[in-house]
Parts: C-alpha cells; sequence; structure tokens
C-alpha cells in the first residue's frame, strides 16, 4: 500500500483516508486482520509523529482501531494545543526532543536519534533548565516533581495555583498525554472517543436541517458546487461543502428511499438523514424498545436500530465492517459503611445523610468523594420543581391528602391504594393502605379521631384534589372543616401531597429494585418508607418530622436494610430441645404498636406458615443478602413426604399454596411469651390460592355412574347426565338395532368433571358419555382417527394480522363437537352410543365438507385455516382448533354471517369477543440463573412422576404465550426420566418466575406490519454430551408468533456449523410462514423476502459464499439450503449485534435486565 500520511495535513483526516480504502478491500471480499491494519496505520504516520509512533511500537498490549484512533485524536489535539501556546518555534509539536524520566527520577534528555545523554558535572546541558518544561503545569524552568502546583493540589491548599481551572485541567491533561505509559489514561477519555465510525451506514439526526453524505459514490446524480458554501456542525467547526445531488438507499426490506438535495461534505464523519425532511415530505417516524420504523400514508418502508446513541438505518450495503471494537470496564462495589446507611434510610438524599451524621442520629463518616447511588440516579430521575408556597406554623390547621395506587399490582392482602395525610406544619405524614378508593374517607375519619386525641387540636383545613373519594359536603358541614380542592387539571395546588406521594414511589421503587422483591410487597414498602421519613429531615427544615410532631429526637440506631434476609426466632413453650429454633425470612418493615420488626415468612414449621407476616424482636439480619433460591431440601421435601396429603405444593417448598394437615387430635393455642410477639397480620393468599383451598376441601369427582347417584350432588349430577343424552339424541348419534350375528358391542363409560371458577366455586358439572373404543382394532372396525389442528403459531399469526388491519375477533364453540360427525363404519355398542376413535377425523371431516360448500377457500400451509373475501376486500376468516375457532372479519357485519351460517349447521355456543389476558402480577426475578450448571443425576431420582407433571404444565404455558421460558422448560426437560433436588430446585424457580411475571402477556400493536426473524445458537454449553442448543424467533405486528428453543442432535465441530444447525430451522419455518401468508387475502402481493437476523458475522459472510474448502465442508446440506433460499428470495440475512438479539435468550441463560429486554422485544408486556 502506497499511500503515506503526511505533516502538512491533520493526522485524523488522513486516518479516516486509510479507513475507506481498506474498507474498499473488504468490499470486494479481501478481509484484514485488526492487528494488521493497525501496524499498517501506524507505519504510515508522518515524519514528527516518530517519537509516538515508536512508543506505539513498544507498548505491550495490542491496541485496536478504536483506542488507535482514540490515541491519534489525543496526540493531535495536544500537538495543536502546543502549537498554539508556543507560537515562536519553541517545543512545537513535531520537536526532535522531549522531556522524559527515567524509573529512578533522574532527568535526561532523548534526542532524535533515540541515544540518551546523562548529565554529569561538567556537562554543559546543566546550565539549560530553563528549556525544561514541566509536566504537571506546563510551565518551563522546573520538573514535575518540584512542581508547586502539584503539591497545592495534593495537599488541598497552598500560596499558588492556576486560577482558571479550564486551564489547569487542559494542563493536567498534557501530562497525561506526554507520559510513557499510555494505557494508564485510557479510562478518562471521552466515551464518544470509542464510538466506531461506519464508512457506509447511514445515520438518522434530529438536529440536521438537510440529508448530507460524505462520500460520492452514494450519488446517482451529482452536481458540484464551489462557491464557499459551508456547513455547520455542533461543535461550532464547519465543513465546505463539494455538492448537490440524489441517493437512493435500499433498505433489507427491499423498499427505496429515494434523498433528494442531498449535501456532499467530505469532511463530515457521518452520513446522515434529516429527520425534519423526512417529516416535512410526509414520512411517519416511530421509535419504540430501540428499533426505528419509517413508513408513509401507512406502507412500511423501513426500519433502523439504536446504536451508541443514535439511529441507524438498517439499508442495503456490499459489506460489513470487521473492524468491530469492544471497550469493557471492571467497576468494584464496596459496601462500605456510609452506602449500608443510605440503603437503611430507604435511599434518602445524601443531603439528609450529611444533616443525619451532623445530628448524631447515625454515625459520622466521610461522603465528600462518594459516587451518587446508581439505584437512586436510575428510579428518582424527575422533572424540575415548581414554585414555592407559603408554609403554615401549627399543626393540624392544614392537612394535605392524595390517593393513589399500585398500578394495577396489589399488595400483601390484596391491597390496591394508598392515602396519605401530610401535616402541613410538621410535614409529619400518616399512610393507610386500601383495598378500594371509596374507604378513603372512612381512613380520614380514623386519621382525623387519632391525631386530634393525641394532639390536643383540631383540623381546620383538608387539601385535597377533586376525586370523588373525599365528597361527602354533609360530613364536612357537621365537622367544621374546610375541604379545599384544588382547580381543574391543577395538581400543582396540592404539591405537598404530589410531591409526598412521588417521593414515598421513589423510595419504595428503589427499594423494591434494591432487594430484588416483587411490586406485590409495595405496600410494606411504603409504609416503611413513610416511617423513615417522618424520621429524617428535609430540605424546609433541619428537625425532622418525628421531633416536630412529637417533640423529641428520633432513635434510628435500629433500622435497617429494608428487603434483607433475617432468621427470626421462634419461643415455643413445648419446644423441643434439639432442632432449628427459627425461621427463615424477608424484613418488611416496623411494627407500628409494637417495638418489634414486621418478617414476611419463607418457610414453614409446625408453628407458622409459610407466606404470612409475623412481628417479632428476637431475629438475626443479614444486612447484604437478599432474596434467593431456598435449600434443595425445602423445596422437595413435601413433594415426597408421606405424612403431607398437599399435592398443589410439589413445585417448591415457598410455594403460596398453604401446607394442609387432617388431624382429629385438639391443637391448644401456642403462646410465644412475652418477648416475642407474632400475630398473622395480613391475610397474603392472592385469588390462585384461595382456589387451591376450595379444590383441597370438595370432595373427589366421582369415578363411576353409582358413585354420582350416591353423592350428595346426585342432582346435580343427573343434570348434567341428562344434558349429555339430550346432546346424542339431538345429533342423531345412534339408532336401536339388534347386534347381527358375529359383531361384538362395545361398553361405555361415564366421565364425570366439576368445572371450577377461578375463585375456586363451582361453575357446573359436566358428564361425557364414552365408549370404550380401546377394544376397536385398527385396519378391521376402524382406519384414521386423527383429524387437523391448527398451529399454535398459526393462531398468533392471524392475530397479529388482526392486529394490522384493524379485524373484528369472534370465538365460537361446537357444543359435543364429536358427535357431529358421520362415520363411515359401523359401530355397536351395549349402551348408548357416545365417543368413537374415529370421530376427531370425522368431525373435521364434516366441518371441512359445510364450511367448503359455502364458498371457503382451504390453506394449503395449515388445513384448518378457511378464508372467505370479495372483490372489494370484505370477508372473513376461520381458524378451528379442535371444537373452537376464531373468526376474523373486516367488520362485524360479515362475522355475524358467518357465525349464523355455522348455527344453522352445528349447534353452536357464541363466546363473544375474544379475550386474551393475565391475572395481574410483577415479575421479581429470571427463569434461570445464568451461572447454573445442570448435570445428570447419578443416584435415583426424586419426584419422577411430579418433576414430569411440573415439566408439562411448563411447556404448557412456553408453546402458548411465555417464549421467554423456551430455553428454560427445554433444558430442564432433558432430565425427566431421573431428576435429582437440584433439577427441583431449577423447576421451582420457573415457577416463581412465572408467579411474578403473570401479568405478562403477547401483545400485538400492529405494527410494524413486516415479518421479521431472529436465529442464535449457543455451541457446547453441555458439557456431557457436547450438545449445542438452537433458537429462534418469528415476530409481525409488534409480537413474537412462533418461536423454538431446542437441542441440536448432531455434534457440531464450530460455532458456525452450530449457527448454520440453527439457521437451517428458522429458514424452514420461514419458508413455512411465507407459504401460509401467500394464501391469505389481507397480505400485500408480492410477498417480500422475510429478513432473518444473526449476530455471527462468518455465518452471515459464508451464507453469501459460494467457496467451498476444508474449513468450511461439513456445513454441506445446510449451507445449500441456505443458499437457495436466499436465490430464491425467501429469506434475506442480516447482522445484528448480539444485545438487540432476541433470540439469544432462547439459547442460554441472561441476567434480569436482559430477560427483561429481550421479553419486550418478542412483545411481552404486563396486561
Amino acid at each position: 500500500m502506497g499511500y503515506k500520511m503526511i505533516d502538512s495535513r491533520p493526522v485524523m483526516e488522513q486516518y479516516h483516508e486509510m479507513l475507506r480504502i481498506l474498507g474498499q478491500f473488504t468490499q470486494h471480499n479481501l478481509k484484514m486482520d485488526e492487528a494488521i491494519v493497525v501496524a499498517v496505520i501506524i507505519d504510515k504516520l508522518p515524519p514528527s509523529w516518530k517519537d509516538f509512533k515508536h512508543n506505539l511500537k513498544l507498548n505491550k498490549e495490542e491496541l485496536t482501531l478504536t483506542q488507535l484512533g482514540s490515541h491519534l485524536r489525543i496526540e493531535e489535539s495536544l500537538r495543536t494545543q502546543e502549537l498554539d501556546n508556543n507560537p515562536k518555534g519553541k517545543n512545537q509539536v513535531g520537536s526532535s526532543s522531549v522531556n522524559t524520566m527515567d524509573e529512578e527520577g533522574s532527568k535526561n534528555q532523548k534526542k532524535s536519534n533515540g541515544k540518551r545523554k546523562f548529565k554529569g558535572k561538567d556537562d554543559k546541558s546543566s546550565n539549560k533548565k530553563a528549556k525544561v518544561v514541566c509536566w504537571n503545569c506546563n510551565k518551563p524552568g522546573h520538573f514535575k516533581k518540584d512542581c508547586r502546583l502539584r503539591k497545592v493540589n495534593k495537599d488541598g491548599a497552598g500560596p499558588s495555583g492556576s486560577k482558571d481551572p479550564e486551564k489547569q485541567q487542559d494542563q493536567n491533561f498534557v501530562f497525561m498525554q506526554k507520559s510513557n505509559y499510555i494505557q494508564n489514561y485510557i479510562s478518562v477519555i471521552s466515551e464518544s472517543f470509542y464510538v466506531q465510525d461506519d464508512n457506509v451506514a447511514w445515520w438518522v439526526d434530529s438536529g440536521a436541517t438537510s440529508h448530507v453524505c460524505k462520500d460520492q459514490y452514494w450519488f446517482k446524480d451529482f452536481q458540484p458546487i464551489d462557491d464557499g458554501s459551508v456547513v455547520k456542525m455542533g461543535n461550532v467547526a464547519t465543513e465546505p461543502i463539494k455538492g448537490i445531488g440524489s441517493v437512493l438507499i435500499t433498505f433489507t426490506s427491499g423498499k427505496c428511499l429515494c434523498l433528494n438535495n442531498v449535501l456532499y461534505v467530505p469532511g463530515i464523519r457521518k452520513n446522515l438523514v434529516s429527520e425534519i425532511v423526512l417529516n416535512n415530505c410526509g414520512y411517519k417516524q416511530v421509535l419504540e424498545n430501540d428499533k426505528y420504523i419509517l413508513s408513509r400514508h401507512g406502507s412500511f418502508i423501513g426500519f433502523g436500530y439504536v446504536s451508541n446513541g443514535m439511529i441507524r438505518l438498517n439499508i442495503n450495503y456490499p459489506f460489513i465492517d470487521n473492524f468491530v471494537c469492544m471497550a469493557s470496564t471492571s467497576t468494584s462495589n464496596n459496601f462500605n459503611k456510609y452506602e449500608l446507611w443510605h440503603a437503611r434510610l430507604g435511599h434518602i438524599h445524601y443531603k439528609r445523610l450529611k444533616d443525619m451524621s451532623k445530628m448524631s442520629l447515625i454515625p459520622s463518616f466521610d461522603m465528600q468523594n462518594n459516587e451518587k447511588c446508581k439505584t437512586c440516579m436510575l428510579t428518582k430521575i424527575t422533572r424540575q420543581p415548581f414554585k414555592d408556597v407559603v408554609r403554615e406554623s401549627k399543626v393540624l390547621d392544614l392537612i394535605h391528602s392524595d390517593l393513589c395506587d399500585f398500578h394495577a399490582t396489589p399488595s400483601l392482602g390484596n391491597k390496591k391504594y394508598v392515602v396519605t395525610f401530610i401535616d402541613d406544619a410538621s410535614r409529619y405524614c400518616y399512610v393507610y393502605l386500601l383495598h378500594s378508593k371509596d374507604e378513603a374517607l372512612d381512613k380520614f375519619k380514623i386519621y382525623k379521631q387519632q391525631v386530634e386525641l393525641h394532639k390536643n387540636e383540631l383540623i381546620k383545613v383538608l387539601c385535597t384534589d377533586r376525586g370523588g373519594e373525599y365528597y361527602d359536603p354533609v360530613y364536612f358541614e357537621l365537622s367544621g372543616i374546610i375541604h379545599q380542592t384544588t382547580a381543574p387539571y391543577t395538581p400543582q395546588q396540592n404539591g405537598v401531597a404530589e410531591r409526598k406521594n412521588r417521593t414515598l414511589k421513589e423510595m419504595v421503587n428503589s427499594m423494591l429494585s434494591y432487594s430484588g422483591l416483587s411490586e406485590g410487597f409495595g405496600g410494606e414498602a411504603m409504609l416503611t418508607a413513610c416511617y423513615i421519613l417522618n424520621r429524617t429531615p428535609n430540605k424546609r427544615s433541619k428537625n425532622t418530622p418525628y421531633e416536630l410532631w412529637c417533640k423529641k429526637v428520633p432513635k434510628l440506631s435500629y433500622l435497617k436494610v429494608w428487603g434483607c434476609r433475617a432468621v427470626v426466632r421462634l419461643t415455643e413453650p413445648k419446644r423441643k430441645t434439639l432442632g432449628e429454633r427459627g425461621i427463615d425470612c424477608i424484613f418488611i418493615g416496623y411494627a407500628e404498636h409494637s417495638k418489634a420488626y414486621r418478617f414476611y415468612v419463607l418457610e414453614s414449621n409446625d408453628f407458622v406458615s409459610v407466606n404470612t407476616v409475623i412481628e417479632s424482636r428476637d431475629v438475626i439480619f443479614d444486612e447484604e443478602r437478599f432474596t434467593s433460591i431456598p435449600r434443595p431440601r425445602d423445596m422437595i421435601q413435601q413433594s415426597f413426604n408421606k405424612n403431607t396429603t398437599q399435592a398443589g405444593d410439589d413445585y417448591g417448598g415457598t410455594s403460596s399454596v398453604p401446607e394442609l394437615r387432617k388431624s382429629t387430635r385438639a391443637r391448644k393455642t401456642k403462646s410465644f411469651g412475652s418477648d416475642f410477639q407474632l400475630c398473622l397480620v395480613e391475610r397474603t393468599r392472592n385469588e390462585t390460592i384461595c382456589q387451591h383451598q376450595y379444590c383441597f376441601n370438595i370432595e373427589e369427582d366421582p369415578k363411576t355412574f353409582s358413585e354420582a347417584m350416591g353423592s350428595r350432588d346426585v342432582h346435580f349430577w343427573k343434570e348434567a347426565i341428562q344434558d349429555e343424552i339430550d346432546s346424542i339424541m339431538h345429533n342423531n348419534t345412534w339408532v336401536l338395532s339388534d347386534l347381527p350375528p358375529g359383531c361384538k358391542a362395545l361398553g361405555s363409560k361415564w366421565i364425570l368433571k366439576r368445572k371450577m371458577k377461578v375463585d375456586g366455586t363451582i361453575d357446573k358439572y359436566k358428564a361425557r358419555l364414552v365408549i370404550q373404543g380401546f377394544r376397536q382394532k385398527e385396519g378391521n372396525d376402524f382406519f384414521d382417527t386423527y383429524a387437523p389442528v391448527a398451529r399454535i403459531s398459526t393462531i398468533r399469526l392471524l392475530l397479529a394480522l388482526a392486529a394490522i388491519h384493524n379485524l373484528v375477533i369472534h370465538q365460537m364453540d361446537v357444543k359435543t363437537e364429536f358427535l357431529n360427525g358421520d362415520l363411515d363404519e359401523e359401530i355397536y355398542m351395549k349402551q348408548p352410543e357416545g365417543f368413537v376413535m374415529p370421530a376427531p377425523k370425522q368431525w373435521h371431516q364434516k366441518f371441512d365438507d359445510v364450511v367448503l360448500s359455502n364458498g371457503f377457500a382451504l390453506n394449503q400451509a395449515d388445513k384448518c385455516v378457511y378464508s372467505k373475501f370479495d372483490t372489494s376486500g370484505k370477508g372473513v376468516m376461520i381458524c378451528l382448533y379442535v371444537d373452537d375457532m376464531l373468526i376474523f372479519g373486516t367488520d362485524l357485519e360479515e362475522v355475524d354471517k358467518t357465525k349464523k351460517f355455522l348455527s344453522s349447521s352445528f349447534d353452536m355456543k357464541d363466546m363473544g369477543e375474544a379475550e386474551f389476558n393475565f391475572e395481574n402480577c410483577s415479575a421479581v426475578s429470571t427463569p434461570i440463573d445464568p451461572s447454573l450448571k445442570l448435570l445428570l443425576n447419578k443416584g435415583s431420582p426424586v419426584s419422577q412422576l411430579e418433576y414430569s407433571r411440573a415439566i408439562g404444565c411448563l411447556m404448557y404455558a412456553m408453546i402458548s404465550t411465555r417464549p421467554d421460558i423456551a430455553y428454560d422448560v427445554g433444558r430442564l426437560s432433558r432430565y425427566n426420566s431421573n431428576p435429582s433436588s437440584h433439577h427441583w430446585q431449577a423447576v421451582s424457580r420457573v415457577f416463581k418466575y412465572l408467579k411474578g411475571t403473570i401479568n405478562y402477556g403477547l401483545t400485538y400493536s400492529g405494527y410494524p406490519s413486516v415479518l421479521e426473524g431472529y436465529s442464535d445458537a449457543s455451541w457446547i454449553n453441555n458439557l456431557e454430551d457436547h450438545s449445542s442448543t438452537s433458537g429462534w424467533v418469528f415476530l409481525l405486528g409488534g409480537g413474537a408468533i412462533s418461536w423454538a428453543s431446542k437441542k441440536q442432535t448432531c455434534i457440531t465441530n464450530s460455532t458456525m456449523e452450530s449457527e448454520f444447525v440453527a439457521l437451517s430451522v428458522a429458514g424452514k419455518e420461514a419458508e413455512w410462514l411465507r407459504n401460509l401468508i401467500y394464501e391469505i387475502p389481507l397480505w400485500p402481493k408480492p410477498i417480500s423476502t422475510i429478513s432473518i437476523r444473526c449476530d455471527s458475522v462468518a455465518t452471515l459472510a459464508k451464507a453469501y459464499s459460494q467457496v467451498y474448502n476444508g474449513k468450511s465442508r461439513h456445513l454441506g446440506v445446510r449451507h445449500s439450503m441456505i443458499r437457495e433460499l436466499i436465490m430464491t428470495g425467501v429469506i434475506s440475512m442480516e447482522f445484528v449485534r448480539t444485545q438487540l438479539n432476541l433470540a439469544d435468550h432462547l439459547t442460554k441463560g441472561l441476567a434480569r435486565n436482559l430477560v427483561h429486554k429481550a421479553a419486550i422485544g418478542m412483545g411481552l408486556k404486563s396486561t
């Protein structure tokens, strides 16, 4: 390469030119190692950079392109600064000598020839001290170790120093640049230096007023400009405009975007697309979940994603930048005394900590050099405050009140709302938890009675917003209290209560985040936050509200970090001498009317049940340990304990189902002594637990007809049996006849079940008469028994289309669907006929004939989908799932016509408008520990049957609506045959995750209306059999419609091969989805290619390459299949960063924030 840098031009400009040249090599599939590229650029530096070049070559650590660019940028800026400070030529940039110091501190001079000249007694160079420049203050005449300014900065005081802090900062930076130890100052460089420049990418800029391009080859038509026009940038710098023209950008979706009046500016670093110009041209731009969507007039054009703080467009360009550099930093988290008290006091402001330290409420410690708490910064960022108001001087003269909720996540005891009462004079606050809003006035009456009695004063004014929960004019007139309300839509007038609510919520948010507990503990956190705020000073007063209210200084030595783990001692008089004395709990607050703490019980024993709230003073706190997985024995013991009859707690010892004991002996009331105050304060079980309680209390379903007739519910069973007989007669299921000679009649059996409601009560009694079809012989009595069933991914795809096109969705159910089928074989029964083996197939065949005869078309990709549309685009689609069906219509009239037609042919039950939601809850953890290593069980299995049942339940949820647990369920299902206690522990964690995220549901927003996929593989993540894991997911309308996480059946030799295995399966699914949507009239034609994103650069390069060599011959058929899908336009491959690859969660366990980000990206949202 004949390129050589010169001194007359800026080095960074030449550096970027070399990167563009190297990028052209990459464009022609000439790949170069990054270390070689770095060495070439260092070798091409100009002659005046000889010493700097020599210093870089002597560096032991290999530099990346990003680090090299940072070094060059800093060196060039410092040389320019030195040149400005020394206009006469002294110490100019590129001078042949610089001052250095050896390891022993002796001063010497280094010439341009690299030799050192040591100073002796008679050396004349000792008289040249005035030419020496200090590395600390950049002043001549002394060395760094003799610099007085350095001593001043070190000691914190002194008679001299720099008066200009900006100049002093620059001088310190000069010293850091001139040091030979370059690697030591990388951490102080601005993060913008680490941004990798992409030579071909286009970025969306909200501040740009015109489109700007830096490379002329992008222009399809170009007109040179030489009139002196310039582009002004954000740093006040300018760059000349060399031309103007049009640029055509092709997105990965196949759509093109033509940019007119694009400015050609060679000196700019990035190609920019003006967001303002696009808006003026009628383009719609949406940024959601770090994804940028561009459309116009409802038609999708392309998309981009957030990268390094900017929006990068996903366009087709000829090559992918191989020089991807990443920088990582490591931080230390020292849980010192200062951070401990900050956490104990609910993450209050640092100034309050300082004030409390001065008041001797907490220990004194230095807080000057402590960084801000990351938890507080993430949870307390707010807007600017409003103006101040006049404060009352007497308690109870003015009370502020407001009501807020827990965002549809009930707290313990099913408390959904919080009401606050704040005294204006002292700012002392009372908090009450409510089940409903109408309890607010009742709580105010309790508050009024209590505070007026204790303070011997009367409440004069109550200030609230205009909510109806306080509306009772008769009460306020009789009590003489003035009820002030804010103006409409002006909550700032009730600023004290609003600010108190915000402060409480911020503290609750920080406490929940820091402790790792779910939002279900929000009520306890709210009470604790109010308790702490009443005992901490605020910026309005040096005294605490508690001191102003109670006239005494609070003592805070007993405070503990909220949410930490604790062991509570049980003092039972009849407790055995040997055995455990305590139970494992979570600290959730302070007792209101006693000197004790409040705890949430994690494990049960003979005296205390799990998931209850107790109060005690005998406790051992562990303030650095928070929620974790219980010991394996606590989770498994109840699943095989012979003394227990509890069947609902087989999946974990911390299950919310209380342990049920059946005993006939009388039990005495337990007494825990005077030192231990134990009471069940709240009823903490939710509706699901109540359902379990009802299920255990009712009697079992009868097994036979005689048992049903002898039970106490015989009347209900008779009605259910009669309904079944009526359905059989209505469908002409049988005819009475004599048994022909040589034939054998089959028997029948009654199946009797109670259908339960959500709250655990009985919904209805259901009876079904079934034939003993197991006596039939295949090929003689029947031939086919199966019936097509719609794939769950088909249903999700239709739901996404419904969201995109605003379709009406209704669902219907066919009563006794198997009785509607017409049998081709003759079946003889001893009793009235019912279910038979051929029934599913015969039912589907009859439904198929009826629907197709009415003009519906059958989808060949999924033969349970029928569509019927007219030329105007109006019509319906039917998705059949056994006897249930979903009807998608362009309007309600078309749906009603279809429902009327189906009801005339079958006995239908209209279920109304379809609903897809879950019970509200909140996420608390991850489904699997990323560091967990599961191994095969070498011993005997632990509750193998219960383990298989648990996996089956989890798999049903995963297949239907929970792609976020696909990897975890797939991995745990590998141990079904011989589970151990460690496997049970992992299964229990998945159940806990689902319990915390039970309100998650797949949401289809309808945007973007493009089908896209992600593929990933984890190579040899199982060291026992050296197997890999594949994962892929496809999205449409903002939600996932198809996904999988499977163990690869073959042993792969490389990461690229494992990626190809996953990519081949994802390609097959993409081809099937393309065939499915091809026959749906609503989908626009022609169908564009389905984009599949992969985070492996090597896999993408190989997928588009036809070259075979010894290293890639093992890919074989999979590579050919992927190549064929690409060449036929079925799929297209794109690169995506690992952090943005939604399939990454399907191949391995991730941290909490990554799990949450992946769930949101796949459309899982709280409903």
